[in-house]
């Protein structure tokens, strides 16, 4: 399958960069290859187009488009042409909800992919589970998606918060100690991620300090004055898009990058592109990464996709990638576009080397429905040698590793009858 990547046409290539600013990308428009009188099969992905998270989201559109006209290209899903209809939830929970019942009420998608935004995310799964529809989760976090809410019909791709402080907390306190500072977004991604950083330190012996801040902060003044003041050994900036790409500013106007070090969970690329060089460092988790030569398969997607998007693709653009692939593998194994059918072809679903773009046994766990990938920790610094190289990789943590029992999530898996 990976053999069989190609380039868009110059047209599409265009299209995907002006993606990039998306301002001029109508997201509501059938993204489509065609054949005259087929019925397409429909993917309805809804993501923060606008608002504070929105890098993120049209990262995953990006990616998720690609995947689309390359699944076309090579035959479609079930013999049939694929559609990819996009919403903008503009990182706001009721417009999340409204746009999850016109892509399947109104348009009648066969697949809910989304939302970045945690919260969307969740608040989505009640209205796919209602009407029994397909729902794949790229890149919301919050734990209880695949915890103590998992629901029948919906799968996760990224990790929850609980895997990934799981795989970096040792590392933190064992380069910088047990004296934390965590600035953190007031919603359900970061108050989750939180937690189960709290969890981790005070089981260590350690101590923090932390603020709950809403999720599209500008002014993070008076949070890095109590930060500094408190002088933690890490500062953990668990923000996320823009709010984050201010924080990692003011923590370097206020002079802080010699008091204390940064560290935490998730500080992507997105971000780490639009920070001054100074704050491009830390210890961090990487979902998954482009530099990766252990997997032969990822250096064929790499050299694929970085000549259409103009850059090393991300996490992000991995997450639409392995989602939509997903998709395809559930409906094609159930034989079925049904919700129910497809819901349980796809548990403990393993995923081949081409499309986990990851070694060893990449799975969506049948007993909570998140995806079992590896979690790789490292470094974050400026570019070396190539633009895009913006983090080393030290150690990988496997997915069945981070995320511990079925059990230990809370999630009772319960299909209708």
């Amino acid at each position: 399958m990976v053999a069989q990547f190609g380039s868009l046409t110059t047209g599409r290539r265009r299209l995907l960069k002006a993606g990039a600013v998306i301002g001029g990308l109508q997201v509501a428009s059938p993204f489509i290859i065609k054949a005259r009188g087929e019925t397409p099969v429909k993917i309805g992905f809804i993501d923060p187009i606008t608002g504070s998270l929105s890098a993120l989201a049209v990262t995953e559109v990006e990616a998720a488009k690609w995947t689309v006209e390359h699944i076309n290209k090579t035959g479609g899903i079930l013999g049939r042409p694929v559609e990819l209809l996009v919403e903008d939830s503009a990182n706001d929970t009721g417009t999340g909800v409204q746009k999850a019942h016109k892509l399947i009420e109104r348009d009648n998608v066969d697949v809910i992919l989304g939302d970045v935004n945690s919260g969307i995310a969740y608040a989505i799964m009640g209205v796919t589970a209602e009407k029994g529809i397909l729902h794949i989760v790229p890149g919301g976090h919050t734990d209880p998606i695949t915890g103590t809410d998992c629901k029948w019909n919906t799968y996760r791709t990224c990790n929850t918060t609980a895997m990934d402080t799981s795989a970096i907390s040792g590392e933190l306190i064992k380069r910088f100690g047990k004296k934390w500072f965590f600035i953190t977004p007031d919603y359900a991604y970061g108050k989750t991620l939180q937690a189960n950083f709290i969890k981790k330190l005070v089981a260590a012996g350690g101590e923090y300090q932390a603020e709950l801040l809403p999720i599209a902060t500008a002014d993070f003044s008076a949070t890095l004055i109590k930060a500094k003041a408190y002088k933690p050994n890490v500062l953990l900036n668990n923000m996320g898009g823009s709010a984050q790409i201010n924080c990692m500013k003011q923590f370097l106007q206020f002079g802080m990058a010699k008091d204390m070090a940064l560290g935490g969970a998730l500080f992507e690329i997105e971000a780490v592109r639009s920070v001054p060089k100074e704050a491009q460092a830390g210890w961090w988790c990487m979902e998954w990464y482009w530099n990766n030569p252990s997997v032969p398969a990822v250096k064929t997607f790499v050299d694929a996709i970085s000549p259409v998007i103009g850059k090393k693709p991300t996490a992000r653009h991995w997450m639409a990638y392995v989602s939509v692939h997903a998709f395809k593998m559930a409906a094609e194994k159930a034989k079925s576009l049904k919700g129910i059918d497809m819901a349980h072809a796809m548990a403990d679903m393993e995923l081949p080397p081409e499309i986990s773009l990851m070694p060893g046994k990449i799975r969506y766990r049948a007993g909570d429905h998140q995806l079992m990938s590896n979690i790789h920790i490292g470094q974050m610094h400026p570019a070396e040698g190539d633009p895009d190289n913006l983090f080393t990789i030290e150690s990988t943590v496997t997915g069945e590793e981070a995320a511990g029992s079925v059990e230990s999530t809370g999630c009772k898996m319960v299909f209708p009858s």
